[in-house]
Order: structure tokens, then sequence, then C-alpha cells
């Protein structure tokens, strides 16, 4: 399969679809030959200038709600996993799973000093709610699961627990996907996706009430290395820096590309664009008789992730070797998920027109197998 090559006038202007890292855009790339602060220190003020920008670009973008900031640290939302362990989950949490990184914020939560979790999970390609529960003071949802390419709702859990914080995992639909951050306590993410940098830095938008919790746990006398400080962050990110030394190279791609989407009219003109993407691959899997989304209720599917399922007699895994020898990358599914399928991003930095060529490009593939 790899033999067949896809005509250049079928192919994509770029062929980068990797769900993460993504596509940078290359003038974000270009810009950062101009970039002077390569070598500085990040307690200086040209980096603290970013890192501002940055806070600022993303308190517009979500048009944050009074008393909510923007902190930021290193170590990506993987640790914003042990960050939440340490000092935003009081005693129980209770966490939704529909795939592989919701169920890893769980494992996250089940420590010595913390009561077992509580799961309220669905078949993967599935969406369900979470309920509530006597006992639990967090709640752990996720907006869009990478893993499966379901879009989640974001809202609090009607008949909790006063008090109850709700965290919201938006590693893939941050910066792509709108939300009202209103409904949750700490909107969480990584930059390495819609927001077209690279990783190794972790965002959250924080509430009144999930800084309060943070300072209440620190001052309990918990245990929490430094690194996992939540206090730590929130401390260093009102002086625009971060507690340790952050790739600069990450900052200054972030800060870019919120520049640029806010440029063109924020997070509403970025779902649109998103959206359009998904669903020129949508509307082409229903009609094709060789695929099929997997995701099988509409309203789940994510607009910024696409899964496409497609028949036994199409071999998906050479069907992506064949287009990564094509220059069409990282196509492949989860690794985990097992399933004979494509899995596809349409983030902001992804023109639509791209995303009608690449199936365009399938289609001469599967045509020259027939």
């Amino acid at each position: 399969m790899t033999a067949i090559t896809i005509p250049d006038a079928l192919r994509p202007a770029d062929g980068r679809f990797g769900s993460g890292p993504s596509k940078i855009r290359p003038e974000a790339l270009a810009a950062l030959a101009e970039q002077t602060v390569f070598g500085t220190s990040h307690r200086q003020a040209p980096v603290k200038a970013i890192v501002g920008r940055i806070r600022a670009g993303l308190a517009d973008l979500y048009d944050l709600p009074d008393g909510y900031e923007v902190v930021l640290g290193n170590g990506g939302a993987t640790a914003f996993w042990d960050i939440a362990a340490y000092g935003l989950i009081g005693r129980k949490s209770q966490h939704l799973v529909i795939g592989e990184f919701s169920a890893k914020f769980a494992a996250s939560a089940a420590t010595p000093w913390l009561a077992e979790p509580s799961v309220v999970s669905a078949p993967p390609g599935t969406c369900t709610q979470p309920r509530a529960e006597s006992g639990v003071d967090a709640y752990a949802l996720i907006h869009n699961e990478t893993s499966t390419g379901v879009i989640a709702p974001v809202q609090r859990v009607a008949q909790a627990d006063p008090g109850a914080l709700h965290l919201v995992d938006g590693t893939s639909a941050a910066g792509g996907v709108s939300v009202d951050i209103s409904q949750c306590d700490a909107y969480y993410f990584a930059p390495q996706k819609n927001l077209g940098s690279e990783g190794g830095l972790w965002i959250a938008l924080l509430s009144p009430a999930a800084i309060d919790r943070a300072h209440t746990i620190a001052a309990s006398g918990r245990y929490i290395p430094p690194f996992f400080s939540l206090t730590a962050a929130i401390e260093n990110s009102a002086k625009d820096q971060t507690y340790n030394t952050p790739a600069l190279t990450t900052l200054v791609l972030l800060a870019d590309q919120l520049d640029w989407i806010n440029s063109h009219g924020g997070l509403q003109w970025a779902a649109q664009r998103t959206a359009d993407s998904s669903s020129r691959l949508y509307t082409w899997a229903e009609k094709s008789p060789a695929a099929t989304p997997f995701v099988t209720d509409p309203l789940f599917r994510s607009p910024v992730v696409a899964t496409i399922d497609f028949d036994e007699s199409i071999d998906a895994t050479a069907l992506a070797a064949t287009l990564r020898a094509n220059g069409i990358l990282d196509t492949e599914p989860y690794r985990k998920l097992g399933r004979n399928q494509l899995r596809i991003s349409c983030y902001p930095s992804i023109d639509p027109a791209d995303a009608e060529a690449l199936t365009a490009s399938i289609d001469y593939v599967i045509e020259r197998l027939a």
C-alpha cells in the first residue's frame, strides 16, 4: 500500500493531522527566529511579559468571570492530575470516565490520603453524565476525550454537596470548543493541541472557590511536594512567572497562537473553524461505503478530534501508513483503543480545506485497493 502515490492535486497543502503534539502554524515557527528571550532568565521582564500576555490572552479568550484566575506551571496536564490530588480534592472525588485520559485522572486520585474515588463510566465512543453523590467534594469531568473523539457537556452536577468543586480536563478542547467557564472551578489543559504550542506546561482557569480550597488544604498540614503545590503556582502566576524554569519555546508559541485566535474573533471563531473541518470529515464518513463515524450519536461527536471506523475489508493501519508515505501524518488511532480506524485532529491551525482534501486522499487510496 505504501507504494501508492496520491496525486499532488488531491493531497492536503499541509498534511499534519496529529491529535497532539499538533500542527504548529508556519508563521508561529518563523516568529521564533525573531525572539530575543531565548537564553535569558525567566524571572526577568521580557519573559514575564510573555507570561502576562498569555494570562491576558486566555482571560480574553474565555471571558473569565469575576474572581477567576489564570494559573500555570510546568509538567503538563498529567502533572495537574497529581496537583489536584494533593491540593484540590478534600476527601473524595468522583470521575466521569469515557476513555483513556479521563481514566488516568481517576487512577491519580487513588491515593493513601484520600478516600477511594468513585467512577461513573461509559463504553468508549459513548458519553454519560456524572451523578450527585453524598461526600464527594470534587467532580472530575473531561470536556473532550482525545482517545475516542467524544465531546462531553460541561455543566455543574445538579444537587452536588455544597462547596463541591467541578474540575474539567480541557486539554484537547481548550482553544477549539466553546465552554461556559462559570460551570466549573478548574478548567485545565496543556497547550500542545488547539493552542498550537509544545507540551510540558499546564494552565488552569481557577474559580475563587478552587483558590480557597487550595489554600485551605495547604494550611491543613497535608504533605504537598513543592512541585505539586497549587498555592505556589497561584502565587507565582500572579507575578507572571512559573515556580520553576519553563520552556520558553512553549510560552512563545502559546502566546502567538492566542494572539492569532483572538485577532480572528476569539473562541467563537475557533470553534466555528474546528466544527467546519470535523463536519466535512463526518459528512464524508456517513456517505462512504467503507467508513463510518466511531461516535454514533452526533451530539457527542468531537469537533476537534474525529475518529472514523473502517469496514473490516480495509486495513486502517496500512491506510494510515500509506497516508504517511504521502506526507499525510499522524492519522493513526489511539494505540490502546485497538480499533480499525483513523483519528484525525481538526484543531484551529488546520485549514478546513485540508480536512476536505484528506477525505479525497483517503478515497483515492481505497479505490486503488479495490
